[in-house]
């Protein structure tokens, strides 16, 4: 990789290194925090704090309660809070509030705003740094006052991390990276359950794998499956490892800002020719081809063309990044001009070669980072692609993490042929599992952590008398065997059907009814004639819940549904009405204009993206992306934000296969009651 040692350790260096562990989250990243804790003393270690002030809808929140608005009113108020990273002339609260029928004069009202504005960036409270330690060698109580941690075990300072730095302080960051525990959780499936061994540090160079790269088939993959992502790799069209390095950093704001990602990917396709700001950085600019996307380019640049050292390279890095005084960056201009005169650079090469410097320095993103997440995201793609099964249950096994919901994994997983089984109280365990299948193939069952309301104690006792006395026969046997379970738990589980594989239950409401009886048990002297009673019961005369009753409570009761996509249950109405299915915009050319469903999975209005907005549609066939103009956005911001099931209607774009739908008419669906929660991202 050539990577620059400068970038990150110089001579000049004022202040201690910068140290990032990346860790897979969970138990094992919580190991070694403890351990740290053992080996500095509990007075000698200590989290770093967070100041958390108050933003737009915790300040909506406290400003109602002081208020004494009703909860479905303060419910209501701060849901109108935009929580976008863009900001237009017409995201003010006032204008929200005034669109969603809010009389703004209103004194109350008025007050409202007016207090929910005075509170913006006020500190609120100090919470813990995502992983930042604080360690010294003697007592750290002695420099920085230390308390304990809601969380036990843990103390945490009352510093926040740009004190520290200012101060000297040794900071390490001890990051959980979901992925890594995806990565661990997915090679310790496969030699159980497909018979082969996979080593992480030497995974092959597999065609199949940049081929579905190329398709921008990456729902689930690590640093590739966002929107924007899948939006670009297709043109960028990776073929080697090197190529998923820069696919890695480019879709970030620095490129973006910096305009360095067009001219790549217009390069990369050969629609544009390869240049260079001066024939003696061709080295240093080749691999990305001319155009600067990595810090290390940058200081190989000033240390190329200017001969600086290492360490004054990194002081100019470091000096545009930071945006020091101006006479500071004067002087170093000097000093960078200087030296390009003594190497032969001409004027306008000079001035070429500045400008890049200055509108790139504060955006590139260090190439060593580009590699590491670059390798993570090659190992996910490669276990999405040969070990579905075993990779889309450690997906499952370590939510919340990526850009996608679980339910969002599972409907993907099912159009990659993937069996998801329900939850099930004869077969699920805590965590979700795999199972074989008749056929040989494998398939996940999900675990019984997904039942919203069971706790873990009770769940455990469950596993522990399935294990040591078999499976459950009846519902009341289950009640019996296992006291831990209350009435509501038993109920949460008979509405998602996990009931339903018990014997004499014909289906969610019998077991519903069941359960009613089995939480209410009879005493010792009347159980035996009660069990008699009741094993010649009749066929139960409760109706089957319906297909949207069943959704509404597979998503209320977990928040997915391993059976059909809500959409697929309207496909053949929506067909007659001529709206199309995601997989069928592939086939259309582009311009025609298009009718297009789906369930909203993300919404997103990036701050470098001038005021679009990007929603994702996901129907039983795959993900629409959807492009709305600010007008657009403005127009429909109700109808947009609100709803779960949007009918868009624009013409489509299609290049490269790459296809987006441009909105310009929005309607809301009444598709299903079931709450249906999106992710919804700056």
């Amino acid at each position: 990789m050539e990577l620059l040692f400068e970038r990150f350790l110089n001579e000049n260096r004022g202040e201690w290194p910068d140290i990032d562990l990346d860790l897979p989250s969970g138990e094992q990243r919580e190991q070694v925090i403890q351990y740290v804790y053992e080996l500095y003393g509990s007075l000698g270690a200590a989290m770093t704090a967070n100041v958390i002030t108050y933003r737009g809808r915790s300040a909506a929140r406290e400003v109602g309660k002081a208020l004494g608005f009703e909860e479905d009113q303060l419910a209501r108020l701060s849901s109108l809070v935009g929580h976008w990273e863009w900001r237009g002339e017409n995201d003010t609260m006032a204008h929200h509030f005034a669109q969603a029928g809010f009389d703004i004069q209103h004194p109350r009202i008025a007050r409202y705003l007016e207090l929910c504005l005075r509170m913006q960036d006020l500190p609120r409270h100090l919470g813990q740094h995502s992983g930042g330690m604080v360690i010294c060698a003697g007592l750290l109580n002695r420099i920085v006052p230390i308390e304990r941690a809601s969380m036990p075990g843990r103390t945490v300072i009352q510093w926040d991390k740009e004190d520290c730095a200012d101060l000297g302080l040794i900071k390490v960051d001890l990051l959980g990276l979901g992925m890594m525990a995806v990565l661990k959780d997915s090679i310790e499936l496969i030699p159980r359950h497909y018979g082969k061994d996979v080593d992480l540090a030497a995974l092959p160079e597999d065609p199949l794998v940049y081929e579905t790269l190329r398709k921008a088939d990456t729902v689930g993959m690590f640093q590739v499956e966002s929107r924007a992502q899948m939006a670009s790799i297709p043109h960028n069209a990776p073929t080697r490892f090197y190529d998923l390095v820069v696919q890695v950093a480019i879709i970030r704001p620095g490129p973006i800002v910096g305009k360095m990602m067009h001219p790549y990917m217009r390069r990369r396709q050969g629609k544009e020719e390869v240049t260079y700001p001066h024939p003696s950085l061709e080295p240093v600019l080749k691999r990305t081809l001319g155009v600067p996307l990595f810090q290390e380019q940058l200081l190989r640049m000033a240390m190329t063309v200017a001969s600086f050292t290492g360490a004054e390279a990194e002081e100019l890095r470091r000096a545009v990044g930071m945006r020091r005084s101006m006479q500071r960056m004067k002087d170093l201009e000097g000093r960078l001009r200087a030296g390009m005169d003594r190497n032969g650079i001409g004027p306008e090469a000079q001035d070429n070669i500045v400008q890049g410097i200055s509108s790139f320095a504060m955006y590139g993103f260090p190439e060593s980072h580009a590699a590491s997440f670059a390798l993570i995201a090659y190992a996910s793609a490669y276990l999405k692609v040969h070990y579905l099964a075993a990779f889309t249950c450690g997906l499952l096994n370590n939510q919340p993490m990526g850009f996608y919901s679980p339910a969002v994994l599972i409907k993907d997983a099912q159009r990659h042929s993937l069996r998801v089984r329900p939850m099930d109280v004869q077969r699920s365990d805590w965590l979700c599992t795999l199972e074989p299948e008749q056929d040989g193939s494998l398939s996940v069952r999900i675990g019984l952590n997904y039942a919203k309301g069971l706790r873990q104690s009770s769940a455990n006792e469950l596993l522990a008398a399935r294990s040591r006395d078999g499976i459950f026969q009846t519902v009341d046997e289950l009640a019996l065997r296992v006291p831990a379970l209350n009435r509501g738990e038993l109920v949460a589980l008979a509405q998602i059907g996990t009931l339903n594989s018990l014997d004499k239950v014909e289906h969610r409401r019998d077991a519903l009814w069941q359960v009613e009886q089995a939480g209410r048990p009879v005493g010792p002297l009347l159980r035996g004639a009660d069990s008699a009673h009741t094993s010649d019961k009749d066929p139960t005369p409760l109706q089957k819940m319906t297909t949207d009753e069943r959704l509404a409570a597979d998503y209320m009761g977990t928040g997915l549904t391993t059976g059909p996509h809500p959409m697929a249950y309207h496909r053949e109405t929506l067909r007659q009405e001529g709206i199309l299915s995601a997989d069928e915009l592939m086939q259309r050319r582009s311009n025609l204009p298009v009718r297009i469903a789906g369930c909203v999975i993300a919404r997103q209005r990036p701050g470098t993206a001038k005021g679009f907005v990007f929603l994702s549609l996901e129907d039983e066939t795959g993900i629409a992306n959807i492009i709305l103009a600010p007008d657009v956005f403005e127009q429909n911001r109700i109808v947009v934000t609100r709803n779960r099931f949007l009918l868009i209607e624009g013409p489509l774009q299609n290049q490269d296969g790459v296809v987006h739908v441009k909105a310009q008419r929005i309607v809301p669906l009444d598709i299903t009651s079931a709450d249906i929660r999106s992710h919804d991202f700056h």
